[in-house]
């Protein structure tokens, strides 16, 4: 298809006169029109259309309704049919009362196109240099980000089942892709084992009688696999993705008795949760736990601004496996801003968050200060009341020595590697200082008695007790208490937005809905931010309100 560039998009008068004999007033959606005027340009596009061709619809309108739909949380049908029938949108896309819309495949092959021509941070983006020119966003404020879980468009099924599902999907492909060949290399017994959805009433209950099961469905599936593999075979159709699906669920979860039969795992044997493939329809969901609570599917982190005399809008999102740790999404976030001259001064995070390099980094490579609770010490000497901690010891970096609080100087410094693969500096002290030593009790139970700490490199050694210091300050505590507001920007996503469970299937379309979510988010607190609307105060409970008219 290809594109028509138009230069300017006004509301026809019909349009304008009916919407205003409606709204009076005017509506949320009228009031975007009216501040913004036209927020993307048909040029944007230009990469995803071709030149020649039949003329796809307009790029902006789509992605209007691509926001708009995603505001309501509507379908791809009802948004197509908001199109042809809403008066405040026809008037936001500047169409004609007439105009009879689209199809609603339209806005599937869109998205399509957006995630393959990587714009989905463009969306954003554009929002966020229209607000800038309003004054609503400015460099080097103060933002904060925090995360939530995403539940993924697929169902959670145990091992069994995954095992059952996946070779039926690899049946269902290759019966529509390569239907006679299947048809020569499948039993009977097929039918009824991999016809019906796999559900737990249909599997066996006792355990050994599951594992028997198991390993004739592993046998089933080897049986195919070794079909496919056959130089007789097409090649092609080892590549085929609900193949690999089944190639690498078999290798997860079954392996080889030195008798050479194959065997179910154990659950000491599997991969780790972020390796595994946990749904043969979506591979990239994983299963994951954050304190109470259990998920399957993505992870999504939300930067916002949280400036006073200025709206909160979302600056930034990013969207990552389950799995991954919160501290992996700093950097791109920092990255990004960069790029679009929102880095800020301050950056609010929770303690999820918080690494010693990040401290360095942000603040060198980025200039950002990085407010966050430090992970506490662990260490027995730190929970005993007057114990000798790291924070006790003078480090002389320059000579690469210790002094503990008997004055007495290590007599090993030595790098090393951590658990965690960090560069780490272990530093020890000799064993007949720490034997005659009268503080051994209160800082050591080795035996015999040998004080080693473990310090980090010494711009993270520094940074970080900076910030344990830091943390017990009035002024911090002050400034870290505006982190909490990122939680009603999730909790209003997930409320308003249906920003909790994705639609779709795979991290690139659930990373687009999060980046449309966000944008109407966005678009609807700075078009009521201009309109006067002053966002509500946290509520307080009639109790409270009570005491504190008492109180005055």
């Amino acid at each position: 298809m290809s594109m028509k560039p138009q230069p300017c998009y006004t509301v026809p008068e019909e349009t304008a006169r009916v919407a205003r004999a409606i709204f009076p007033k005017g509506n949320l959606y009228m009031r975007m029109y009216d501040i913004f005027g036209a927020l993307f340009e048909d040029e944007d596009f230009a990469a995803l259309f071709s030149t020649e061709g039949q003329p796809a619809l307009s790029p902006i309108r789509l992605v209007l309704v691509l926001i708009l739909q995603f505001a309501e949380g509507l379908s791809d049908r009802q948004a197509a049919e908001a199109v042809r029938t809403r008066i405040d949108w026809k008037y936001l896309l500047c169409l004609e009362l007439t105009d009879p819309g689209f199809h609603y495949s339209v806005l599937s092959e869109f998205r399509t196109r957006l995630i393959v021509g990587s714009m989905e941070q463009m969306l954003l983006d554009k929002l966020l240099s229209h607000f800038a020119e309003h004054g609503l966003l400015k460099a080097r404020g103060r933002q904060r980000t925090d995360s939530t879980h995403i539940l993924g468009a697929v169902r959670t099924l145990h091992r069994l089942e995954l095992v059952v599902e996946t070779m039926r999907q690899a049946l269902n492909t290759l019966a529509v892709t390569v239907p006679d060949w299947m048809r020569a290399h499948s039993i009977p017994e097929w039918v009824d084992r991999y016809g019906p959805q796999a559900q737990e009433y249909r599997l066996p209950r006792e355990a050994t009688a599951r594992q028997a099961y198991g390993e004739v469905v592993g046998a089933d599936g080897l049986t195919l696999l070794v079909s496919i593999g056959d130089p007789t075979t097409p090649a092609w159709l080892r590549d085929v993705p609900a193949v690999q699906i089944l190639r690498q669920v078999w290798i997860q979860n079954y392996t080889w008795t030195e008798t050479g039969k194959l065997r179910w795992r154990q659950a000491d044997e599997l991969p780790p949760a972020s390796l595994r493939i946990s749904s043969p329809y979506d591979p990239e969901v994983h299963f994951c736990i954050k304190r109470s609570t259990k998920w399957l599917g993505y992870k999504v982190h939300l930067t916002e601004t949280c400036d006073e005399d200025a709206p909160r809008l979302i600056t930034h999102v990013e969207t990552t496996l389950s799995t991954a740790p919160d501290t992996d999404a700093i950097t791109p976030t920092h990255e990004s801003l960069q790029e679009k001259d929102l880095l800020p001064t301050d950056h609010l995070v929770d303690t999820g968050y918080m690494d010693t390099g990040l401290l360095v980094t942000s603040q060198e490579d980025y200039g950002v200060n990085l407010v966050c609770p430090t992970r506490p010490d662990t260490s027995w000497q730190a929970r005993q009341e007057g114990g000798l901690t790291v924070k006790d010891f003078e480090i002389d970096w320059t000579a690469q020595q210790a002094t503990c609080p008997a004055g007495k100087q290590s007599q090993f410094w030595m790098p090393a590697i951590d658990i965690h693969g960090r560069e780490v500096i272990q530093v020890k002290f000799a064993k007949r200082d720490c034997r005659a030593c009268a503080m051994q009790a209160r800082c050591t139970r080795a035996n015999p008695p040998r004080r080693t700490i473990t310090i980090l490199p010494e711009t993270q050694h520094k940074a970080l007790q900076a910030a344990r210091e830091r943390e017990h300050t009035d002024a911090f505590k002050e400034q870290y208490a505006q982190r909490a507001g990122v939680e009603g920007t999730i909790s209003q996503g997930v409320r308003a937005f249906d920003l909790r469970r994705t639609r779709y299937t795979g991290l690139a379309k659930t990373h687009l809905q999060h980046v449309l979510t966000a944008a109407a988010i966005d678009l609807v607190r700075a078009a009521r931010w201009l309109a006067g609307e002053v966002p509500a105060q946290s509520r307080r409970s009639a109790f409270v309100r009570l005491h504190a008219v008492a109180a005055a």
